[in-house]
């Protein structure tokens, strides 16, 4: 790939970022690369066939439109899937190319296949059982341990070595965070490991690949063997379960869960909230979520994201021997590449490719004009419901079980109706989710609280101060 291609590839990559919103973005397309561009076609891969899938059937003219305002002669997407190992050995899989004027249906393999044994290699006997493509170096040997993950990481290692007949000692495992600060790898990991044995059945399963999977089995009416093979399997791996959609699906996800509970196997889930903030699952389906173990993986501190840097750096020395960034660098990076790993997994990325393309060693000044646009600026504080139930507590010596119940005293009611209004002014939550996290109140019991509370602060000098001052405590903790 040339330097124009890569520059032209990066101002597409923004386009498509401000299209489609960084969530979007981070999801499906974090993990594109540009393979060339060739005549009228531009030659893109991604790592898995689902990720093909679901891009090919859902963002092919929006792909094909960012690649447009940069080269109108384009009017062709090729989008492939490489090997997860390709900087090792670099062998591609052929695939039907895509046409964006014409994106392809889903497509894929009966879900009888999950019936099949594991009597091959880990990735094999995995992708036998019918689980998600597997990146081999998301393992337990390359995750980065710090301060915000050491409680995931021991409880993912205690379910990966149990044996088949122990006694599960949390389940659920639930780990949540944002995007890319691991939990991913995590859950990966746990599957390499629990398969390396081959004693256990260890499957990981996206929460697409879960859907996916049902709505296929219904169509080619093999429901119940993708029932009884989902069943069967020892631990059973969901990842990004906020991404689980339809009341069917989630009735199928529910009886699962509950019948491989019941039956003692293990299931660990992830997603990039907790339990009681996915609003869109059933209420039966939380509460057993909220049952198990449940775990936040929180921001990456600087000293981690020095360790994530070093890592990657060890990593692609162990194929570019040459390849080399110095200490002041890599602190450079740690201190302003704040919002998530894979960005810094990205920016040595860039650095080794325009080390090796242009044969100029890593300095200062390059990591600063390459990764510019990686530095973003800091994030708001995400405050939490359970946080503003606390603050408002301690500040108005009442307790959290107070603002909960249905007590209608003056120094009970007050505090609530404030931090209710907390609640709808610095958090994303709608009004019946504020009610329900409030002892089960309706959504115009907030309404009213929400609306008081700014009409006595307009007029109120000394309630104004005392919430903002409420703000400040719940932004700086």
């Amino acid at each position: 790939m040339t330097n124009t291609e890569q520059d032209r590839w990066s101002r597409v990559k923004g386009r498509l970022r401000s299209s489609v919103g960084e969530d979007v973005y981070t999801s499906w397309f974090a993990r594109m690369d540009l393979e060339g561009v060739q005549d009228e076609s531009v030659h893109l891969s991604v790592p898995t066939r689902f990720l093909k899938s679901w891009i090919q059937a859902h963002y092919a003219e929006r792909v094909l439109s960012c690649w447009q305002a940069e080269m109108p002669e384009v009017h062709r997407i090729d989008l492939t899937v490489r090997s997860a190992m390709r900087c090792a050995a670099p062998v591609k899989e052929t695939v039907a190319p895509v046409d964006a004027r014409r994106p392809e249906r889903l497509d894929g393999r009966p879900f009888a296949e999950l019936r099949a044994t594991a009597t091959a290699p880990v990735s094999a006997s995995h992708d036998a059982l019918g689980g998600s493509p597997l990146d081999p170096r998301l393992t337990f040997a390359s995750f980065v341990i710090g301060r915000s993950n050491t409680l995931a990481h021991a409880a993912a290692r205690q379910v990966a070595e149990g044996r088949r007949g122990d006694p599960v000692m949390f389940n659920p495992l639930y780990i949540h965070a944002g995007v890319g600060l691991g939990k991913t790898h995590l859950l990966q990991a746990v599957t390499w490991a629990g398969n390396s044995g081959n004693e256990r059945k260890v499957l990981y399963l996206t929460a697409e690949k879960f859907m996916y999977g049902f709505v296929a089995a219904l169509k080619t009416q093999t429901a119940l063997a993708f029932k009884e093979a989902l069943r069967g399997i020892d631990v059973l791996v969901i990842d990004d379960l906020q991404f689980l959609q339809g009341k069917s699906t989630q009735a199928e996800f529910c009886h699962t869960l509950n019948a491989l509970i019941d039956a003692g196997r293990q299931v660990v889930i992830a997603a990039d909230r907790p339990p009681s903030d996915l609003e869109s699952l059933d209420d039966r389906v939380r509460s057993r979520l909220a049952g198990g173990l449940v775990v936040e993986m929180g921001s990456l501190g600087e000293e981690l994201r020095l360790g994530i840097l070093r890592s990657r750096v060890a990593a692609a020395r162990a194929h570019h021997a040459s390849f080399d960034v110095p200490e002041l660098v890599l602190e450079y990076l740690s201190r302003t590449i704040t919002h998530n790993g894979r960005d810094l997994e990205g920016a040595i990325n860039r650095l080794l490719a325009h080390s090796k393309l242009n044969a100029q060693p890593v300095t200062l000044e390059m990591a600063e004009r390459e990764v510019r646009d990686l530095i973003r600026p800091q994030e708001p504080k995400r405050i939490k419901i359970e946080d503003i139930q606390r603050v408002v507590a301690r500040q108005y010596n009442v307790s959290r079980s107070d603002l909960l119940s249905s007590r209608r005293t003056a120094n009970v009611v007050r505090p609530r109706q404030v931090a209710m209004y907390l609640a709808k002014t610095l958090t994303l939550r709608s009004l019946p989710e504020i009610g329900r996290r409030f002892g089960g109140r309706d959504h115009t019991t907030v309404l009213h609280a929400v609306r008081k509370i700014e009409a006595l602060v307009a007029k109120d000098v000394a309630l104004s101060e005392e919430v903002e001052s409420l703000k400040r405590q719940l932004q700086s903790e």
